[in-house]
């Protein structure tokens, strides 16, 4: 367990010490290592695993709205980068919200050490965002009437969730960041 989450943050660690390269005045450079996503996608798998094998103390209290994680690749291609960003970080925020809910219902010490990385990588996974430059966007306060999404009531189902928006959703739009299309003169 130690040794997943030292991994965790020596990647974060990684991508820090990249962004931040002492004494040079230049913004972030774009992540574009798809790798970094995998990694992240991989810690949602194991929390998911982690999940399913959970007997006591690993349950929501209460249903949460998450995003949809199917996607229809005629309408994705036909929105914007702005339309896609924004969806994406709709999603992300959502995610956020919903693993912030299971993590003050999970009492199972080890499902916490999951949860609580999972919620450090969507942080993460918004840094790389805005290192590709990346338009923020700050979702509504209020998750309800949100286009694109349900409402999950068990913590399995909110982890699968969030395995398959980091696989579909996000991997297209980073995989698709303008920042990363190399330079074409």
């Amino acid at each position: 367990m130690l040794q997943k989450t030292g991994r965790g943050l020596l990647a974060l660690l990684l991508l820090v010490l990249d962004w931040t390269q002492p004494g040079l005045p230049s913004p972030l450079r774009p992540i574009c290592d798809l790798r970094v996503l995998n990694h992240f996608i991989q810690e949602a798998r194991d929390a998911e695993v982690a999940m399913k094998s959970c007997r006591e103390g690993c349950g929501l209290s209460q249903s949460v709205t998450v995003p949809q994680t199917t996607v229809d690749f005629d309408v994705w291609e036909k929105k914007n980068a702005l339309e896609q960003a924004q969806e994406v970080q709709t999603g992300l925020w959502l995610l956020e919200q919903a693993l912030s809910s299971l993590q003050t219902s999970v009492t199972d010490t080890a499902m916490h050490s999951h949860v609580d990385n999972s919620v450090r990588n969507l942080l993460s996974i918004n840094a790389v965002l805005r290192s590709l430059n990346i338009q923020e966007f700050t979702p509504p306060a209020n998750a309800t009437g949100l286009e694109g999404t349900w409402r999950v009531s068990s913590a399995t189902d909110l982890l699968q969730v969030h395995v398959n928006f980091l696989r579909g959703k996000v991997h297209l739009l980073l995989s698709d960041a303008q920042a990363c299309q190399p330079d074409v003169s």
